[in-house]
Protein backbone atom coordinates (compact mmCIF):
# COMPACT_ATOMS: atom_id res chain seq x y z
CA UNK A 1 0.00 0.00 0.00
CA UNK A 2 1.25 3.03 -0.98
CA UNK A 3 0.30 6.05 2.01
CA UNK A 4 0.86 9.39 1.52
CA UNK A 5 0.95 11.55 5.00
CA UNK A 6 0.70 15.10 3.89
CA UNK A 7 -2.29 16.17 2.23
CA UNK A 8 -4.56 19.11 2.45
CA UNK A 9 -8.02 20.18 1.31
CA UNK A 10 -6.53 23.04 -0.79
CA UNK A 11 -9.62 22.42 -2.96
CA UNK A 12 -12.43 22.91 -0.90
CA UNK A 13 -15.88 24.34 -1.56
CA UNK A 14 -15.83 28.48 -2.04
CA UNK A 15 -18.09 28.93 0.52
CA UNK A 16 -15.70 27.80 3.21
CA UNK A 17 -13.48 30.90 2.07
CA UNK A 18 -16.50 33.10 2.02
CA UNK A 19 -17.24 32.18 5.60
CA UNK A 20 -13.89 32.62 6.58
CA UNK A 21 -14.08 36.26 4.36
CA UNK A 22 -16.72 37.09 6.77
CA UNK A 23 -14.69 36.24 9.98
CA UNK A 24 -11.79 38.07 8.97
CA UNK A 25 -14.34 41.30 8.19
CA UNK A 26 -15.66 41.02 11.28
CA UNK A 27 -12.98 41.04 13.71
CA UNK A 28 -11.07 43.56 11.56
CA UNK A 29 -13.93 46.02 12.41
CA UNK A 30 -13.76 44.62 16.43
CA UNK A 31 -10.80 42.85 17.68
CA UNK A 32 -12.63 40.43 20.01
CA UNK A 33 -15.50 39.81 17.89
CA UNK A 34 -17.54 37.22 19.13
CA UNK A 35 -20.34 36.69 16.94
CA UNK A 36 -22.36 33.23 16.39
CA UNK A 37 -20.28 30.00 14.75
CA UNK A 38 -23.38 29.58 12.55
CA UNK A 39 -23.42 26.80 9.97
CA UNK A 40 -21.15 26.53 6.46
CA UNK A 41 -23.82 25.36 3.34
CA UNK A 42 -21.69 22.85 1.00
CA UNK A 43 -23.53 19.68 -0.12
CA UNK A 44 -22.06 16.01 -0.51
CA UNK A 45 -21.57 16.22 -4.08
CA UNK A 46 -19.89 19.56 -3.33
CA UNK A 47 -17.11 17.77 -2.05
CA UNK A 48 -17.07 15.23 -4.45
CA UNK A 49 -16.95 17.49 -6.53
CA UNK A 50 -14.10 19.37 -5.25
CA UNK A 51 -12.11 16.11 -4.88
CA UNK A 52 -12.60 14.01 -8.00
CA UNK A 53 -10.81 15.88 -10.81
CA UNK A 54 -8.09 17.25 -7.66
CA UNK A 55 -6.80 15.30 -5.30
CA UNK A 56 -8.34 11.56 -6.30
CA UNK A 57 -7.84 11.66 -10.02
CA UNK A 58 -4.05 12.57 -8.60
CA UNK A 59 -4.05 9.35 -6.23
CA UNK A 60 -5.57 7.50 -9.72
CA UNK A 61 -2.83 8.99 -12.05
CA UNK A 62 0.67 8.55 -9.58
CA UNK A 63 -0.31 5.23 -8.12
CA UNK A 64 -0.96 6.01 -4.57
CA UNK A 65 -4.21 4.63 -2.14
CA UNK A 66 -4.42 6.70 0.97
CA UNK A 67 -4.01 10.54 1.49
CA UNK A 68 -3.63 11.69 5.34
CA UNK A 69 -6.03 14.65 5.00
CA UNK A 70 -6.07 17.68 6.89
CA UNK A 71 -7.52 21.18 6.39
CA UNK A 72 -5.46 23.56 4.24
CA UNK A 73 -2.50 24.48 6.29
CA UNK A 74 -1.78 28.43 4.91
CA UNK A 75 -6.00 28.97 5.76
CA UNK A 76 -5.20 28.08 9.61
CA UNK A 77 -4.54 31.50 10.25
CA UNK A 78 -4.55 31.35 14.05
CA UNK A 79 -2.65 34.92 13.87
CA UNK A 80 -6.17 36.09 13.00
CA UNK A 81 -8.58 37.73 15.05
CA UNK A 82 -9.09 35.83 18.97
CA UNK A 83 -9.74 32.42 20.60
CA UNK A 84 -13.31 32.66 19.48
CA UNK A 85 -12.85 33.21 16.03
CA UNK A 86 -10.09 30.31 15.76
CA UNK A 87 -12.26 27.45 17.69
CA UNK A 88 -15.59 28.12 15.41
CA UNK A 89 -12.83 28.34 12.19
CA UNK A 90 -11.09 25.27 13.59
CA UNK A 91 -14.47 23.16 14.02
CA UNK A 92 -15.89 24.35 10.86
CA UNK A 93 -12.66 23.12 9.16
CA UNK A 94 -12.30 20.03 10.76
CA UNK A 95 -15.77 19.13 10.38
CA UNK A 96 -15.61 18.85 7.01
CA UNK A 97 -12.42 16.67 6.84
CA UNK A 98 -14.17 14.84 8.67
CA UNK A 99 -17.40 14.61 5.95
CA UNK A 100 -14.84 13.64 3.48
CA UNK A 101 -13.21 11.01 4.96
CA UNK A 102 -16.61 9.71 5.82
CA UNK A 103 -17.85 10.13 1.83
CA UNK A 104 -14.22 8.49 0.97
CA UNK A 105 -12.88 6.07 3.93
CA UNK A 106 -10.98 4.09 1.41
CA UNK A 107 -8.51 7.57 0.04
CA UNK A 108 -8.39 9.95 2.96
CA UNK A 109 -7.62 9.47 6.24
CA UNK A 110 -8.27 12.76 8.87
CA UNK A 111 -5.47 15.22 10.44
CA UNK A 112 -6.83 18.04 12.53
CA UNK A 113 -5.84 21.38 13.16
CA UNK A 114 -6.07 23.58 16.34
CA UNK A 115 -7.61 26.61 17.36
CA UNK A 116 -3.94 27.93 18.40
CA UNK A 117 -4.69 32.18 19.09
CA UNK A 118 -1.96 33.56 19.96
CA UNK A 119 -1.85 34.21 23.59
CA UNK A 120 -4.27 32.21 24.83
CA UNK A 121 -4.37 29.20 26.57
CA UNK A 122 -2.78 25.63 24.86
CA UNK A 123 -6.74 24.26 26.78
CA UNK A 124 -8.82 24.96 24.01
CA UNK A 125 -6.51 23.00 21.52
CA UNK A 126 -6.80 19.96 24.06
CA UNK A 127 -10.34 19.96 23.98
CA UNK A 128 -10.88 20.15 20.15
CA UNK A 129 -8.47 17.39 19.62
CA UNK A 130 -9.68 15.50 21.70
CA UNK A 131 -13.23 16.24 19.77
CA UNK A 132 -11.65 15.26 17.07
CA UNK A 133 -9.70 11.95 18.20
CA UNK A 134 -13.59 10.65 19.27
CA UNK A 135 -14.48 11.01 15.91
CA UNK A 136 -11.87 9.44 14.17
CA UNK A 137 -8.95 11.64 13.94
CA UNK A 138 -5.22 9.92 13.87
CA UNK A 139 -3.24 13.41 14.04
CA UNK A 140 -3.43 16.59 14.18
CA UNK A 141 -1.12 19.29 12.90
CA UNK A 142 1.00 21.69 15.28
CA UNK A 143 1.45 24.94 14.28
CA UNK A 144 4.90 26.21 16.21
CA UNK A 145 4.20 29.93 15.68
CA UNK A 146 0.69 31.00 15.53
CA UNK A 147 1.72 34.80 15.65
CA UNK A 148 1.79 34.57 11.47
CA UNK A 149 5.25 34.82 10.96
CA UNK A 150 6.77 36.81 14.24
CA UNK A 151 7.81 33.85 16.34
CA UNK A 152 6.19 35.97 19.54
CA UNK A 153 5.06 32.95 20.90
CA UNK A 154 6.73 30.55 23.20
CA UNK A 155 9.25 27.71 21.53
CA UNK A 156 8.18 23.98 21.67
CA UNK A 157 10.07 23.56 24.64
CA UNK A 158 8.14 26.08 26.40
CA UNK A 159 5.71 24.38 29.58
CA UNK A 160 3.06 26.17 28.29
CA UNK A 161 2.74 23.38 25.74
CA UNK A 162 3.35 20.53 27.79
CA UNK A 163 -0.64 19.97 28.91
CA UNK A 164 -1.15 19.04 24.87
CA UNK A 165 1.97 16.74 24.89
CA UNK A 166 0.85 15.15 27.52
CA UNK A 167 -2.95 14.65 25.56
CA UNK A 168 -1.07 13.39 22.45
CA UNK A 169 1.15 10.65 24.74
CA UNK A 170 -2.66 10.00 26.32
CA UNK A 171 -4.42 9.59 22.80
CA UNK A 172 -1.49 8.05 21.18
CA UNK A 173 -1.36 10.91 18.16
CA UNK A 174 1.33 12.32 16.18
CA UNK A 175 1.82 15.81 14.74
CA UNK A 176 2.51 16.76 12.41
CA UNK A 177 4.59 20.34 13.10
CA UNK A 178 3.08 22.89 10.32
CA UNK A 179 2.77 26.47 10.33
CA UNK A 180 0.25 28.79 8.68
CA UNK A 181 0.14 32.03 6.02
CA UNK A 182 2.40 34.73 7.28
CA UNK A 183 2.19 38.15 7.82
CA UNK A 184 5.73 39.05 8.04
CA UNK A 185 6.68 40.26 4.63
CA UNK A 186 10.41 38.78 5.03
CA UNK A 187 9.08 35.57 4.71
CA UNK A 188 7.21 33.46 1.68
CA UNK A 189 4.69 31.68 3.03
CA UNK A 190 4.78 28.35 1.89
CA UNK A 191 8.54 28.91 1.18
CA UNK A 192 11.24 30.55 3.46
CA UNK A 193 8.24 30.56 6.06
CA UNK A 194 7.79 26.68 5.59
CA UNK A 195 10.51 25.94 5.59
CA UNK A 196 12.88 28.04 8.10
CA UNK A 197 9.75 26.85 10.44
CA UNK A 198 10.89 23.17 9.71
CA UNK A 199 14.51 24.39 10.67
CA UNK A 200 13.02 25.74 13.42
CA UNK A 201 10.89 23.37 15.04
CA UNK A 202 14.00 20.55 14.67
CA UNK A 203 16.64 23.27 16.66
CA UNK A 204 14.11 23.87 19.25
CA UNK A 205 13.11 19.94 19.52
CA UNK A 206 17.41 18.92 19.70
CA UNK A 207 18.62 21.82 22.22
CA UNK A 208 15.60 21.15 24.79
CA UNK A 209 14.07 18.01 27.19
CA UNK A 210 10.96 17.88 25.23
CA UNK A 211 11.87 14.22 23.69
CA UNK A 212 13.33 13.29 27.06
CA UNK A 213 10.42 14.48 29.08
CA UNK A 214 8.16 12.86 26.81
CA UNK A 215 9.48 9.78 25.10
CA UNK A 216 6.23 8.55 23.68
CA UNK A 217 5.95 11.78 21.77
CA UNK A 218 6.20 11.21 17.39
CA UNK A 219 6.53 14.56 15.64
CA UNK A 220 6.59 14.95 12.23
CA UNK A 221 8.39 17.59 10.27
CA UNK A 222 7.17 18.35 7.04
CA UNK A 223 8.90 18.97 3.75
CA UNK A 224 12.01 16.73 4.00
CA UNK A 225 12.98 18.29 7.54
CA UNK A 226 13.48 22.14 5.85
CA UNK A 227 17.19 22.37 6.29
CA UNK A 228 18.03 19.64 8.64
CA UNK A 229 19.16 17.23 6.06
CA UNK A 230 21.67 19.17 4.05
CA UNK A 231 23.36 20.42 7.51
CA UNK A 232 23.01 17.12 9.55
CA UNK A 233 26.98 17.72 10.22
CA UNK A 234 26.58 20.80 11.46
CA UNK A 235 23.23 19.71 13.94
CA UNK A 236 25.74 16.59 14.73
CA UNK A 237 28.21 18.92 15.47
CA UNK A 238 26.33 21.19 17.81
CA UNK A 239 24.90 18.28 19.96
CA UNK A 240 28.22 17.36 20.50
CA UNK A 241 29.86 20.44 21.44
CA UNK A 242 26.61 20.48 24.22
CA UNK A 243 27.58 17.54 25.38
CA UNK A 244 24.15 16.19 24.08
CA UNK A 245 23.60 12.56 22.91
CA UNK A 246 24.07 11.83 19.15
CA UNK A 247 21.42 12.69 17.26
CA UNK A 248 20.24 9.19 16.44
CA UNK A 249 19.75 8.86 20.47
CA UNK A 250 18.29 12.44 20.77
CA UNK A 251 15.94 13.34 18.39
CA UNK A 252 15.49 10.36 15.68
CA UNK A 253 13.44 7.82 18.29
CA UNK A 254 10.49 10.54 18.18
CA UNK A 255 11.06 13.14 15.24
CA UNK A 256 10.28 11.65 11.57
CA UNK A 257 11.02 13.71 7.79
CA UNK A 258 8.28 13.47 5.03
CA UNK A 259 9.49 13.27 1.46
CA UNK A 260 7.63 16.56 0.23
CA UNK A 261 11.01 17.39 -1.76
CA UNK A 262 10.50 17.98 -5.24
CA UNK A 263 13.56 16.73 -6.90
CA UNK A 264 15.43 14.44 -7.02
CA UNK A 265 18.83 15.39 -5.74
CA UNK A 266 17.07 16.71 -2.82
CA UNK A 267 15.47 13.25 -2.16
CA UNK A 268 18.28 11.31 -2.57
CA UNK A 269 20.13 13.71 0.26
CA UNK A 270 17.57 13.11 2.58
CA UNK A 271 17.68 8.79 2.14
CA UNK A 272 21.33 9.28 2.39
CA UNK A 273 21.32 11.32 5.57
CA UNK A 274 18.07 10.28 7.51
CA UNK A 275 17.94 6.82 8.31
CA UNK A 276 14.65 4.35 6.67
CA UNK A 277 13.05 4.07 9.56
CA UNK A 278 12.30 8.01 10.11
CA UNK A 279 11.42 8.62 6.39
CA UNK A 280 7.53 8.79 5.74
CA UNK A 281 6.70 9.45 1.80
CA UNK A 282 4.25 12.37 1.14
CA UNK A 283 3.87 14.61 -1.88
CA UNK A 284 1.56 17.76 -0.18
CA UNK A 285 -0.32 17.14 -3.72
CA UNK A 286 -2.27 20.42 -4.60
CA UNK A 287 -0.43 22.37 -2.66
CA UNK A 288 2.52 24.72 -3.02
CA UNK A 289 3.70 23.44 -5.83
CA UNK A 290 1.46 22.66 -9.07
CA UNK A 291 3.37 22.79 -11.77
CA UNK A 292 5.64 20.64 -14.32
CA UNK A 293 9.14 20.37 -14.03
CA UNK A 294 10.68 21.33 -17.17
CA UNK A 295 13.12 19.18 -16.70
CA UNK A 296 11.70 16.24 -15.99
CA UNK A 297 8.39 16.70 -17.77
CA UNK A 298 6.76 15.33 -14.70
CA UNK A 299 4.53 17.23 -11.87
CA UNK A 300 7.18 18.76 -9.40
CA UNK A 301 5.16 17.01 -6.61
CA UNK A 302 4.62 13.28 -7.81
CA UNK A 303 7.02 12.73 -5.55
CA UNK A 304 6.39 8.81 -5.81
CA UNK A 305 8.51 9.21 -9.02
CA UNK A 306 11.74 10.51 -6.55
CA UNK A 307 10.90 7.39 -3.99
CA UNK A 308 10.89 4.84 -7.15
CA UNK A 309 13.61 5.92 -8.93
CA UNK A 310 15.88 6.05 -5.35
CA UNK A 311 19.03 4.23 -5.22
CA UNK A 312 17.37 1.43 -2.15
CA UNK A 313 15.84 -2.10 -1.88
CA UNK A 314 11.90 -2.91 -2.19
CA UNK A 315 11.35 -3.65 1.31
CA UNK A 316 12.94 0.34 2.00
CA UNK A 317 10.33 1.44 -0.38
CA UNK A 318 7.67 -0.51 1.70
CA UNK A 319 9.33 1.23 4.48
CA UNK A 320 8.49 4.57 3.47
CA UNK A 321 5.65 4.14 1.42
CA UNK A 322 3.73 2.05 4.19
CA UNK A 323 4.97 0.47 7.22
CA UNK A 324 6.72 3.52 8.70
CA UNK A 325 3.25 5.41 8.28
CA UNK A 326 1.32 2.80 10.31
CA UNK A 327 4.10 2.90 12.67
CA UNK A 328 4.09 6.80 13.93
CA UNK A 329 0.12 6.84 13.15
CA UNK A 330 -1.11 3.45 14.95
CA UNK A 331 -4.81 4.99 14.69
CA UNK A 332 -5.00 4.18 11.07
CA UNK A 333 -4.70 0.64 12.07
CA UNK A 334 -8.48 0.75 12.74
CA UNK A 335 -9.31 2.64 9.58
CA UNK A 336 -7.78 0.22 7.23
CA UNK A 337 -9.33 -2.78 8.94
CA UNK A 338 -12.41 -1.24 8.52
CA UNK A 339 -12.25 -0.67 5.01
CA UNK A 340 -10.37 -3.75 3.62
CA UNK A 341 -12.09 -6.23 1.88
Amino acid sequence: MIIDCHGHYTTAPAQLTAYRDRQIADVRAEAMHVGEKGAIAISDDEIRESLEDAQLRLQRERGTDLTIFSPRASAMGHHIGNLHTSTQWTEHCNDLIRRVCDLYPENFAPVCQLPQSPGAPIDASIVELRRCVAMGFIGLNLNPDPSGGWWTGPTLFDRSWYPLYEAMCELDVPAMIHVSATCNDHFYTTGSHYLGADTTAFMQLMTSDVLRDFPQLRLIIPHGGGAVPYHWGRFRGMAQDMKKPPLEELVLRNVFFDTCVYHQAGIDCLLKVIPVDNILFASEMVGAVRGIDPETGYFFDDTRRYIDAADMTADQRTQIFDTNIRRVFPRLASQLAATSH
